[in-house]
């Protein structure tokens, strides 16, 4: 067996080895003063070894500016411990700042006495510099992202957060730290988190980009509307995922739902107004052809409308017009359209309702607003009645203006017959 003195390495060959090593090792005395500095070494500081052995490192460093590099070296010599750290040092030939990971031993006599050090540095300047500009980018992106108006969220086919911005994390009442790693059921609500896991399973089932609109229930009970745009991203090595960006656009809802009840909605009265009543009787005109089914048609017209307003003015007028318009209101069924067809006249739409069902339905309208007194800040009460006609759908009907046409002419045989009745057309 060959003993160890054969295993040990020649000097030339030892020396060619650390020469080959891809860092800088060294050796230093007592004072500072290197012993040994490989060709890494020896290439840094553009000397020859004659040139750095006995040298201590102020005829090569800024020591000013490299504090912490002749500190470690004392820590290890007198304190016979290992330091193993990251130093900032200033080269004085070439005027520039290199950074090091850097790994320092005491050196032992045969006594165990401290007689210098050695150390091994790596220059990890470049990639101090990329990390530098990497937690740069990711600050900027952040910072960008927190302040973007919209709900920026990275989630896997395993339904674990992997990103949130800062404005779900708000929506969530939750930190960003406390959100990432975890799955959506664990900081959502069950039916929160499984109904957007519905449009999520989309993305994945697909592989496609899906906008949609969602919506939510906060603390309070408010409904939250959303338009979110959930795209696929994948990473070499990791789950399916999903980046998902949505907007709360409840404001923008409401605002849309605000102008359509306006658009289909008398303001004085909030019945429906002509408009909505035309183009929906019109499509419940087609089905009942289609279908053979019945339908009615009640034209409604407050009787000397006229003298209240000329006796109590135009602002009492409408007072009677809301009042009238929430009695009738009261008098019909769930599935009738009411609506305010202008001035003091209105008109309900009875789908699947014979005439004679549809007559009852006037009759009760008509005893109801009888027995109506309308009060308010003015001396008295008003008293009215309304005139009625009714004209149920025949087979030669065409259009629902043929409808509409029989009931105003009935209307007004009403009121030519005295007015507070019903009257049906033929």
């Amino acid at each position: 067996m060959p003993s160890s003195e054969n295993l040990s390495l020649p000097i030339n060959s030892l020396s060619e080895v650390l020469n080959s090593v891809g860092a800088f090792i060294y050796t230093k005395d007592l004072q500072g003063h290197y012993t040994y500095a490989n060709k890494a070494v020896l290439d840094l500081f553009d000397k020859k070894l004659r040139e750095v052995i006995g040298f201590d490192d102020s005829h090569f460093f800024d020591l000013t500016l490299s504090k912490q590099l002749s500190e470690n070296d004392q820590k290890v010599m007198s304190n016979n411990i290992t330091v193993e750290n990251e130093e900032t040092n200033f080269l004085k030939d070439i005027q520039e700042v290199r950074i090091y990971k850097t790994i320092k031993k005491p050196l032992h006599d045969d006594c165990g006495n401290v007689v210098g050090m050695c150390g091994i540095s790596t220059d990890i300047t470049e990639e101090k510099k990329l990390d530098k500009k990497l937690k740069e980018q990711k600050q900027l992106l952040d910072t960008v992202l927190d302040n973007v108006d919209a709900y920026i969220y990275m989630k896997d086919s395993e339904r674990t957060f992997k990103y949130v911005n800062s404005k779900v994390a708000e929506l969530f009442g939750n930190t960003v730290k406390n959100i990432v790693g975890k799955k959506d059921t664990e900081v959502l609500p069950i039916e929160v988190a499984e109904h957007f896991n519905l449009s999520d399973q989309k993305v994945f089932d697909t592989n496609q980009k899906q906008v949609i609109e969602e919506s939510s229930e906060d603390e309070n009970g408010n409904t939250n509307h959303y338009i979110s745009t959930k795209i696929p991203y994948y990473q070499e090595g990791e789950l399916p995922a999903l980046i998902g960006f949505s907007t709360n656009v409840t404001e923008l809802y409401l605002l849309k739902e605000e102008f359509k009840k306006q658009a289909n909605t008398d303001p004085l009265t909030e019945l429906y107004n002509r408009r909505y009543f035309t183009e929906h009787a019109e499509r419940e005109f087609h089905l009942a052809k289609i279908n053979l089914q019945s339908m009615s048609l009640i034209s409604i017209d407050i009787d000397h409308f006229k003298n209240i307003n000329d006796q109590f003015g135009h602002p009492i007028g409408d007072s009677v017009l809301i009042a009238v318009a929430k009695c009738i209101l009261a008098s019909v069924r769930k599935n009738d359209i009411l609506a305010r067809i202008g001035g003091e006249e209105f008109s309900v739409l009875l789908p699947n309702t014979s005439l004679a069902a549809a007559k009852v339905i006037g009759e009760k309208i008509r005893l109801n607003q009888s027995d109506l007194l309308i009060t308010g800040q003015w001396k008295g009460e008003i008293k009215i009645t309304v005139s009625l006609g009714i004209s149920h759908l025949k087979v030669e009907d065409k259009d629902f203006d043929e409808l509409f046409s029989r009931a105003d002419k009935a209307l007004y045989q009403a009121k030519a017959s005295g007015r507070d009745q019903v009257f049906c057309a033929k």
